[in-house]
C-alpha cells in the first residue's frame, strides 16, 4: 500500500489540548480508568497519551462496537490485553445487555475500595464514550451522535451511592504518524468528514481489505459501490466522489460484514 495519503489527515483542534491539560488535573482525584477502543482499529484508536496518565491506576478497556468487528479477532484482542495485565470487554455501547458487563467489572473495581470511587472514561472521538455512559445510566445523559467531536466539555455523572462517572471529549494525538492509522481514523469516524477525503479513504480500505484477503472478498470496491447505488453522472460517469461517503457509512452500519482492520501481533506494513 502507499504510505503516503495524497490528503494528511490530521486533527488536534484547541479543545483537545485543553480537554488533555483537564483530564491530567482531574485524574490525581480518580480511582478506576474505562478507555474506550473502537474494536475494529485497537491499535489505531489507542491514544498512547492516556498510558502516561493513566499510569498505575486500575483500567478497564472496552472494546466497543463489537457487533462490526471479527469475534475471533477481538477474542486475541481481549487475551493479549490479557497478557499485559489489562481487562478487556467487547461491548456494543447501544445494547444495555452488552454494556452491563462493564457496569460489572466498575462495581467489582469500586468495592475494592471504601466510599465513594470516581471513573473516568477516556478514548479518541467517536470511540464509544457517551453511549457508555448513557448505557451504565440507563438514560440519555451524555450527548451521541455518529460523528467525531460531539462531546466538548468534561461532564460528571452519578451512578448510585457509591459512584461517580466522568464522562471527556475524544482526544486524538497531536499528529497521526503513519497513513495505515489516519485512513482507518477516518474510516471508522473518528475524524470528521471535512478533515479527509472520502474518495481516498475509501480506496486505500478496499486496497488494504484485498491484499489482506489475498483478493478473496465479497466487499465492492467504490467504483461497483457506485454503479450499484445509482451514483451516476449525467452521461452515464461514476460519481465515485459522492459516492464515497455513502461507502464510509454502509462499512459503520455493518453492510460490508463484520470486518476488524487490525490484528495482535501483526505488523500493518507486512499486512498492506
Amino acid at each position: 500500500m502507499n504510505e503516503r495519503l495524497e490528503r494528511v489527515v490530521q486533527w488536534y483542534p484547541g479543545h483537545m489540548a485543553k480537554a488533555m491539560r483537564r483530564i491530567a488535573d482531574y485524574l490525581k482525584l480518580i480511582d478506576i480508568v474505562v478507555e474506550a477502543i473502537d474494536a475494529r482499529a485497537v491499535r489505531s484508536d489507542a491514544n498512547p497519551m492516556f498510558d502516561e496518565l493513566i499510569a498505575q491506576r486500575p483500567r478497564i478497556v472496552a472494546l466497543t462496537r463489537d457487533d462490526l468487528a471479527e469475534p475471533a479477532t477481538t477474542k486475541r484482542w481481549i487475551a493479549d490485553f490479557a497478557a499485559r495485565s489489562r481487562e478487556a470487554i467487547a461491548v456494543e455501547a447501544r445494547s444495555q445487555q452488552s454494556v452491563s458487563r462493564i457496569l460489572a467489572a466498575v462495581t467489582a473495581r469500586a468495592n475494592e475500595r471504601s466510599g465513594l470511587s470516581r471513573v473516568i472514561v477516556v478514548g479518541v472521538p467517536n470511540s464509544g464514550k457517551s453511549s457508555i455512559i448513557n448505557g451504565l445510566l440507563k438514560r440519555g445523559a451524555a450527548k451521541t451522535e455518529d460523528r467525531a467531536g460531539v462531546t466538548r466539555a468534561l461532564q460528571w455523572f452519578r451512578l448510585g451511592t457509591r459512584i461517580e462517572l466522568m464522562d471527556t471529549p475524544g482526544i486524538l494525538v497531536p499528529k497521526i504518524e503513519s497513513a495505515q492509522a489516519q485512513w482507518k481514523l477516518a474510516l471508522i469516524g473518528a475524524v470528521p468528514r471535512e478533515r479527509y477525503d472520502p474518495y481516498e479513504i475509501c480506496v486505500e480500505f478496499h486496497r488494504w481489505l484485498v491484499a489482506r484477503t489475498g483478493g478473496r472478498t465479497s466487499v465492492p470496491d467504490l467504483a461497483a459501490f457506485a454503479a450499484e447505488r445509482g451514483f451516476v453522472r449525467r452521461g452515464g460517469e461514476l460519481d465515485e466522489h459522492n459516492a464515497a461517503q455513502a461507502y464510509i457509512k454502509a462499512f459503520n452500519d455493518g453492510v460490508f460484514g463484520r470486518i476488524s482492520l487490525e490484528r495482535p501481533g501483526e505488523d500493518d506494513q507486512a499486512a498492506a
